[in-house]
């Protein structure tokens, strides 16, 4: 059984539920969801801080009223990569399963993913949880659009539920019959809002970078995307280059490293999912132009965080990855017991990004790490 608790993700959305719900850390270690051993990440062995400060950011989710069909359901769930994103979503979905199991009702999931990103690697995942036959709902973060649609549509032409979850959707104008999505509906705008706060700060002139990610993860490549029709919508503003780092603070640290050599004038960096703005925070700070090559990005990694604090990081947008986890599995009983989207739940959920600014780094670190200034 894999445990949820890994590095700082595991802190990080753990807190936020724990300021707001007061469940504790020895609750939640008595996981309900299953993983192969292969996915295992190093596990933080620090004790999780009492944290005092409530955030704004995520509130603790609560049952609706619907009442469940059946005793027992068993799901599956594949994501795009083995990373501490996709552990806080596993955070919210147990706190959806530990208030089932109050009801009365018990939950089972599985939840893997493979070590680097592929497409292909989860089509495979997907056709053999359908042949099992052993799965309520099946559940899929698209890692391409192009590859995994046309092999939902067929799991769903041979009898099986499926819908898709967290950050990346295949949907009907993507010709996809997917049941619903739970997850980010808005990276295009997340992209338009970071490249905004980029552009107001460089007041609308100056050079520009981007990290993305994974080419063709539906999440990164739409943020790219709204970012590029923020840029272009200014004329002072020319984005001169673009990487894909697949989703490694690694790659991104020496994409960085390589922007700040090539480009001496570089005024900015945008960065478009939860590694690169650390490798790009860190390769800032090592060349001595924090404050001079303006940083922003997604998600709420601690060291993130920390450059933020720092000023090395200008802004930081982070998604409510606990409410994906939540609504995930309430939106998959009701899809388990046939019930259609509707009124009682939505095709697409509405997931809220919010954009932190360094003043708020310092609450952000006491209330999702126990950090103390």
């Amino acid at each position: 059984m894999r445990k949820t608790f890994f590095y700082f993700l595991s802190l990080t959305i753990l807190a936020l539920v724990l300021v707001t719900s007061g469940c504790s850390a020895k609750a939640l270690k008595n996981s309900n969801y299953k993983n192969n051993k292969d996915n295992l990440v190093s596990q933080n062995q620090n004790q999780l801080p009492n944290a005092s400060v409530d955030s704004n950011l995520i509130k603790k989710k609560n049952l609706d009223t619907y009442n469940p069909q059946k005793r027992e359901y068993n799901f599956y769930f594949t994501y795009k990569i083995v990373h501490a994103w996709w552990d806080a979503v596993a955070l919210g979905m147990e706190d959806a399963v530990r208030q089932y199991e109050e009801k009365g009702i018990h939950i089972t999931f599985d939840y893997r993913a493979p070590e680097a990103m592929s497409a292909y690697d989860q089509v495979q995942r997907i056709k053999k949880a359908a042949a099992l036959n052993e799965y309520d709902v099946i559940g899929v973060d698209v890692a391409d659009i192009d590859i995994v649609t046309p092999v939902i549509n067929q799991i769903i032409a041979d009898g099986h539920k499926v819908m898709t979850f967290s950050s990346s959707d295949s949907g009907k104008e993507n010709g996809c019959n997917r049941i619903a999505y739970v997850g980010n509906t808005h990276n295009y705008k997340d992209g338009q809002d970071l490249a905004e706060a980029l552009c107001s700060y460089l007041k609308y002139n100056g050079q520009v970078a981007m990290l993305v990610g994974n080419v063709g993860a539906p999440c990164h490549e739409e943020r790219a995307s709204g970012a590029k029709t923020v840029f272009n919508k200014y004329e002072g503003i020319n984005l001169i280059d673009v990487k894909y780092d697949e989703d490694s603070d690694i790659n991104a640290y020496n994409y960085t490293k390589e922007f700040l050599e090539k480009y001496p004038d570089l005024d900015g960096i945008i960065c478009c999912n939860m590694s690169n703005p650390v490798g790009a925070g860190r390769a800032v700070e090592e060349a001595g132009k924090a404050g001079k090559v303006i940083i922003v990005g997604m998600d709420h990694d601690e060291r993130a965080i920390k450059y933020l604090r720092d000023g090395i990081i200008y802004a930081l947008a982070i998604q409510d990855c606990y409410s994906i986890g939540f609504d995930t599995i309430t939106t998959a009983v009701k899809i388990a017991d046939g019930i259609s989207p509707g009124s009682l739940y939505p095709e697409k959920t509405e997931e809220i990004t919010k954009i932190f600014y360094q003043n708020d780094a310092v609450g952000l670190l006491h209330s999702l790490y126990g950090v103390m200034e």
